[in-house]
Order: C-alpha cells, then sequence, then structure tokens
C-alpha cells in the first residue's frame, strides 16, 4: 500500500473527531484534512489533531478519499458531491432518510463509478464476524432464530430527534443490516409495536423512545428486535443466533449491561459500556482501516450503497407497521 494517502473527513462533531484520529493513525495516511459547516470549528480540530483544514467543498478536491461523519441530513447532498468528484467516500449511514433520495444517490454513485463504504460498523465487530462464520461454517445447524437489541444508556439530546429518522432508521437500521450480513437472508416482513414512556419531545417528533418488532426472513426464520433510549444499566448491543445444532450470544462479555438474578452468579463483573464508542471502538478502527484500502484501491467496499437500500426499505417498513399497526411486506416499501 502506498504510504501518502490524503484523506478528508467531513464533519468534526462527536463522531467525526474519533473517525478522524482513527483515519490519521493509519499508517498509509500521510495527511489527514478536517472539513466542517463551521471553518472555525474545522480549524479548531484540525489544530488539536495536527490537520489541516478546508472548506466542505474543497475536500472532494485533491485528495484520495472523503469520510462523511456529518449529520443525516446532509449525507445525500455530500454523496452527490462525491459521486461528481469521483473519489471513494466512507458514509455514515443512512444515505437518507426516505427510499427515492436514496435511489437517486444511488444511481449518481453507480453513474460516478468511485467506490462507497457504508458506516455499517458491526460488519467489522469480533463477535458478529465470529457469529456469522459459525453459521456458515454449518456449527449451528439451520438457522431457526435471531434476537437483536441496541439500547442507549439515555436519550440523545431533544434537538437530534426530529431529524433522526425516528428509532428504526436510527438505530434499528444497524441491526437489520446485521441480521442481513450475518445470516444471508432478507427480511420479508415485519410487524412493530413502539411506546412512549419518556420525554415528550419524541412524541413530538413522531417518534418513540421503546420499540419492539418481529422480523421473517425469506427462510421463515423468525427474528425479534428490541430498542430502547433508556437503558439505565448502561449500553446494552447484542445479538443472539441459534440454529438445530447450536447458537452463539455477540456481545455478551463482562462489560454486558446485564445483572444476573441467580444466586452466586457474578457474571458479567466489569463495567457497562458508557456508550456507542467505546463498544465498538475497534470494529470503528477495522472499518475506518478497511476504507483506507479501498481508498488505496486495494479491495473493493464492503459494505455497498445497495446494502444500505436494503436496510432502509426494511427500517421503511417497520415504520408504517407502527404507524399503521399491522404486518407489513417489505416488497411492499420495495415497490414504492
Amino acid at each position: 500500500m502506498a504510504q501518502a494517502l490524503r484523506i478528508a473527513v467531513i464533519g468534526v462533531g462527536r463522531i467525526g473527531l474519533q473517525h478522524a484520529q482513527v483515519v490519521k493513525d493509519q499508517p498509509a495516511v500521510a495527511e489527514l484534512v478536517l472539513a466542517d459547516n463551521d471553518p472555525a470549528r474545522a480549524a479548531q480540530a484540525a489544530a488539536e489533531l495536527g490537520a489541516e483544514y478546508c472548506g466542505v467543498d474543497e475536500a472532494f478536491q485533491a485528495t484520495d478519499g472523503v469520510v462523511i461523519a456529518t449529520p443525516t441530513s446532509t449525507h445525500a447532498e455530500l454523496l452527490l458531491k462525491a459521486a461528481a468528484a469521483k473519489v471513494p467516500t466512507f458514509c455514515e449511514k443512512p444515505i437518507a432518510l426516505d427510499v427515492p433520495t436514496t435511489r437517486s444517490v444511488i444511481a449518481a454513485v453507480k453513474a460516478g463509478g468511485a467506490q462507497v463504504q457504508l458506516g455499517f460498523q458491526r460488519r467489522f465487530d469480533a463477535g458478529y464476524v465470529a457469529a456469522r462464520a459459525a453459521l456458515r461454517a454449518g456449527e449451528l445447524g439451520e438457522l431457526r432464530r435471531a434476537h437483536m437489541l441496541t439500547c442507549d444508556p439515555q436519550p440523545p439530546s431533544p434537538d437530534f430527534v426530529p431529524n433522526s429518522g425516528g428509532i428504526f432508521k436510527d438505530c434499528g437500521i444497524h441491526d437489520v443490516d446485521a441480521l442481513r450480513w450475518v445470516s444471508g437472508h432478507e427480511v420479508v416482513e415485519v410487524f412493530a409495536y413502539g411506546a412512549n414512556r419518556g420525554a415528550a419531545f419524541f412524541a413530538e417528533s413522531g417518534d418513540v423512545d421503546e420499540a419492539a418488532a418481529l422480523l421473517k426472513l425469506d427462510d421463515d426464520t423468525l427474528a425479534t428486535l428490541q430498542l430502547s433510549r433508556y437503558n439505565g444499566a448502561g449500553y446494552d448491543v447484542r445479538m443472539e443466533i441459534a440454529g438445530t445444532a447450536g447458537s452463539r450470544a455477540v456481545g455478551l462479555d463482562a462489560h454486558t449491561a446485564l445483572v444476573s438474578a441467580e444466586p452466586g452468579v457474578t457474571f458479567p463483573d466489569g463495567q457497562p459500556h458508557p456508550a456507542f464508542y467505546p463498544r465498538f471502538h475497534a470494529a470503528y478502527t477495522a472499518e475506518l482501516a478497511a476504507f483506507v484500502r479501498v481508498a488505496a484501491g486495494e479491495i473493493t467496499s464492503p459494505a455497498l450503497v445497495d446494502d444500505a437500500l436494503e436496510a432502509l426499505y426494511v427500517c421503511e417498513a417497520l415504520g408504517v407497521s407502527y404507524t399503521e399497526r399491522r404486518p407489513v411486506r417489505v416488497d411492499e416499501i420495495r415497490a414504492q
């Protein structure tokens, strides 16, 4: 790999700064450039990281790759600019919050020809990788059921929720992609419930702070999904898959946000993860290292724009199911 890549990170908020540090630490990256819609914030971040800074539009010029870590509402516009510049791009999920916009961006990306990698970091988490490998190797037999959960220890800020796309697209989309990737099957039908038990701003934005859903795969495997904004025990993300010959649990370690009710059982005995980045730090590092290889032309994208669209179809179906209180076939969304 050439040791002289120039990579730009657009967006220097919480996750953008974390990503920027990871990118800077990659041996193949010689120059890190930061950009933000607030130039002063970009300049300050650049000074702290020993990087350069530039305007957002400039970030697509004279760079070998671009990392988009901006608010969701800006992803589509920035991906269109990346496609026009024909620069390899990493983009946090989702591409957009609606299907038509996502499809139009995907068309532009494919016409542009440059590689795009979506930020589905669970594909790089050691537990998900091991569960997928065990299933593929036949160690679990025939897959029969799966259970997934993503539970935040505290709710996001009130100004985040109105533009987040709701709990299914914001939180559940990672579980949906992980289910597709681990199982190798597509979700064909969903039924979802939601509840408002916490702050009023969730309901005011048409969102919920608790959700549960049943997802049916194309081989009749049944999966359950639970999402929460109020998991006081800590940040808890897990996936369990079980088949006719065995099972695997992802995220079941000393830091799992659980306390056993069984007498004498002390596991798990570590501190629960406080937030998503500590939980998935190794996965974020691995996915950005992979993107650097994508930018260098060594590998193709391990998380395609088409994967983002398929996950969005399922999350749209979950939202319709919750709103209309009925089972929803994913093909109903796909056909729109």
